[in-house]
């Protein structure tokens, strides 16, 4: 029994290269997704240190330090659009100003003490 070979069966996604074809070039480590999840890679440095500084400013006293990095981060993702980190920075400007507020009520109760 004399069995014909079938091509294989290509889908859209494969391409057929030749093997002394140069390899593609690699993308940016900050354009991939899955990397910028585990690594702050292609972040604002404002953005990094807005989210950091917003996780604690619940203690009221880094709130108005994260509202202003939170602001510099957009500035700076504006300025640069192929940085990433806009929640971040979002996310600094929101606790910086709940911090910020916990911060002035803080002392206008100290102040209203003595």
């Amino acid at each position: 029994m004399d069995e014909q070979r079938k091509p294989p069966i290509l889908f859209p996604s494969q391409e057929l290269r030749s093997p002394f074809a140069e390899p593609p070039e690699p993308r940016p480590i900050g354009e991939d997704a899955g990397m910028r999840m585990l690594l702050p890679v292609g972040r604002s440095i404002w953005a990094i240190v807005a989210g950091y500084l917003g996780l604690i400013s619940i203690l009221a006293l880094p709130g108005p330090f994260a509202l202003f990095c939170g602001i510099m981060a957009i500035i700076d993702i504006r300025k640069h659009p192929d940085r990433h980190g806009m929640g971040r920075a979002i996310f600094g400007i929101v606790m910086g100003a709940i911090g910020s507020i916990l911060l002035a009520i803080g002392i206008i109760a100290t102040m209203s003490h003595s």
